[in-house]
This record gives structure tokens, sequence and C-alpha cells, in this order.
């Protein structure tokens, strides 16, 4: 699943070209993707005009005329394409870069949003686990899918504070660091790469964080993990393009995600990367430095 890097460098892509347009017409190639659309989805946004592109956890977020917010999710393997046939650099660009390389084929085309001349941004999702939802903007932060959820870990309200709230958890560390109601965004990626910065076993309980130095050392590594890889454009491993055609290139930065029985790429440290499995998921880590 994208994660906070991904969507946020998706939404980057996309502000250029529909902040300040008008969407002239919706179209959808089938009721629904993971939820149905919501009632009269494209006629409530036909004639609108985009207010302003933003991003809580990974949902993106469009403010139209009217009062209203598209807020919409990637799910596994969703992807905006956008088109446009006066960019001089290239006929179609898909902003994002993710782990798994989207999907170009147009069967899988599921929404598109004209914006005139020419110009649209495609909604492509091959698995159909994405979804959209229109909620009424000024109540948008209480949406159920949003009032639960933490701290940024790009705001400079994310601080060792933040990770104290854990002080008190036995829950191993990495399965902790997921849990949106807390810090939010953080996914598999960039919590095994933070945790290695910071040299910390994910199997220690998240209790260590009691220790002011530790958060301290945990929020550090955690906030340059992820403003790296959105500088970065994300962490494609294929051939995904963000708008302007370059790839995103983090993943050559991986200290321990997918190099299982790799040399550890700390000096001095000798070790070999492991992978265990933690709550359903892969966590890659350094038995010999991460403690």
């Amino acid at each position: 699943m994208p994660e906070l890097p991904e969507v946020e460098t998706v939404r980057r892509g996309l502000q250029p070209v529909l902040e300040g347009a008008t969407i002239s017409g919706v179209t959808l190639g089938r009721a629904g993707l993971r939820y149905p659309f919501p009632e009269r989805f494209a006629e409530r946004l036909a004639g609108r005009r985009v207010l302003g592109l933003g991003r809580r956890s990974k949902y993106l977020l469009w403010e139209v005329e009217g009062g209203e917010t598209l807020l919409a999710h990637l799910g596994m393997s969703g992807s905006f394409r956008i088109e446009d046939p006066s960019a001089a650099r290239m006929a179609e660009s898909s902003p994002g870069a993710f782990a798994l390389a989207r999907s170009r084929d147009a069967r899988h085309d599921h929404v598109r949003f004209d914006l005139g001349g020419g110009t649209a941004v495609v909604y492509n999702d091959p698995r159909r686990f994405g979804f959209m939802d229109l909620l009424p903007t000024v109540d948008a932060e209480r949406h159920p899918r949003l009032a639960g959820l933490g701290v940024e870990p790009t705001s400079n309200l994310f601080s060792a504070a933040t990770l104290a709230a854990f002080a008190d958890r036995r829950t191993p560390l990495k399965a902790a660091l997921l849990d949106q109601a807390v810090v939010t965004g953080l996914g598999n990626i960039y919590v095994c790469e933070a945790l290695w910065r910071s040299g910390l076993d994910p199997r220690r309980p998240a209790s260590v964080l009691a220790d002011p130095e530790t958060a301290e050392r945990l929020a550090v590594a955690i906030r340059a993990v992820i403003g790296e890889a959105i500088e970065a454009g994300g962490s494609t491993l294929r051939d995904h393009m963000r708008t302007d055609g370059t790839l995103g290139y983090f993943q050559h930065r991986f200290a321990v995600y997918g190099r299982e029985g790799e040399a550890c790429r700390r000096p001095g440290c000798g070790g070999t990367v492991a992978r265990i499995r933690q709550s359903g998921r892969s966590t890659f880590f350094c038995p010999s430095c991460q403690r």
C-alpha cells in the first residue's frame, strides 16, 4: 500500500494541474471501487473549481467549490494519471512513486476528471481497493476516516513527546509505530528504515520510548526518513514515473527494507539483514546493530 511519502508525492504532482482548475466533467467506468461512489458523485463535481489539494495521512483531499471535499484513498494499486496534450515534456505522466509499479492499462481506468482543453486526471486501480467519498468541507476533520488520526510525522507537532504515548505499552516497537491514532501515515517500509537508523530492534517493547533519549533518537530518524523519501519522490522499484517524467529513487537508499541476507550498511557493523514476520507483515532489520 502506498505510504505517506508516495501519497505526498502524488499530491505535489497533481497540485499544479488541479488547483484553480474547473472540473468540466466526470466519467465513471463503474458504480464504485472498494465502496460505491457517493450519490450523484459526477454531477456534484461537474462545473466545480478545485480550491485546494491537501493530504491527511494517506488520504488526498480535494476541496472544491460548493463546500464539499473529495476524499480519495489509493488502496493497494490505485494511481492518478495526468493527460495533458499541451505538455512538452510528455503526453502522459503519473504522479507518485511506489514500491510496486502502478498500472497504465486503460481497462482499469475507473474515474476520469476532465479539466478542459483535453487535459484530464484519470484514476486507475486494477485491484479496486481504493475509494472516493464526498464530504462537507466544514466537517472534514470530523469524518470517521480522519477523526481518529494522530500527529503527522511531517508536522511541527511531531516530537519525542509524541512517541512517549507508547511508553506504557508492551506491544513490539514495530507494531506500535503502525498505530495511526498516535503517529499517522507511517507504514511498513519507513518504520523499518527509521528503526534501523535509530538502532532500535523492532521486537523490543514500545515501552523503551519512556526513555527521552531513545524517543528523541527515533523521532529524529522518522523525520529524516520521511523527509528524504518525499524529496526523492517515494520508493519506486520499477518504472513508475512522477509528473516530470523522473523516477523516485529513495529505494536506492534502503538500509534494510527488502535486503534480507545482505550486509548491513552501518559502518563497522558487519551484520546481515534479517526478515521476520510481525503482525502479518515482513520486518527487515539488522540483529547485530539494532538493540
